[in-house]
């Protein structure tokens, strides 16, 4: 959909499938509770990093549908806090391969798997320092237009979350084009 533009600001890093320096910023927005999330990033993300991944810059935002996913958002500030020590993607990957466990005590665990420092990880969980950062997140989303999971935008265009779709809007913007 042409015209939703997205707000210029976010202090997350690129996906390290990506090229941080891209002129091509693909941003997704997803709540780690979201079953077509989760179907998402398999069927659709990694497919894109794997065949865009030097032409785009991917970025993830939280948007957690707390009124019908109980965990997403202590999953979304959990996230953080693993980026803290540098685990955020692979954070991100732990929540989608093992999302049929999520509850609270899974955080931790998940956590504890990626070889982080745990009692930072508390600490960072228990002080909901990022509480700020996944509602900023969301904000952003309900202002660029974001009703539900996931939401895909590419140069603060919205775009469907289908590989045709991205990978067409993304080649419109590349030179030459990847082939689809």
């Amino acid at each position: 959909m042409k015209g939703t533009e997205l707000p210029e600001t976010s202090s997350r890093s690129a996906h390290p499938g990506s090229n941080p320096n891209a002129s091509v910023t693909v941003v997704e927005y997803a709540d780690l509770q979201c079953p077509a999330c989760r179907a998402t990033n398999e069927r659709v993300v990694k497919p894109l990093l794997s065949q865009y991944g030097d032409r785009i810059r991917y970025e993830y935002r939280h948007f957690p549908l707390s009124s019908i996913h109980q965990y997403a958002f202590p999953a979304a500030e959990a996230a953080e806090c693993a980026a803290d020590q540098g685990r955020f993607w692979e954070f991100i990957e732990k929540a989608y391969e093992r999302q049929d466990e999520l509850d609270e005590s899974a955080l931790s665990d998940w956590a504890a798997s990626l070889d982080i420092d745990m009692d930072l990880f508390r600490q960072c969980v228990q002080s909901r320092t990022k509480r700020q950062i996944v509602l900023n997140d969301y904000k952003e989303g309900r202002k660029a237009g974001v009703k539900g999971t996931p939401s895909f935008f590419v140069n603060g265009e919205k775009v469907p979350h289908d590989l045709n779709s991205l990978g067409s809007a993304i080649n419109q913007l590349t030179n030459p084009p990847v082939p689809l």
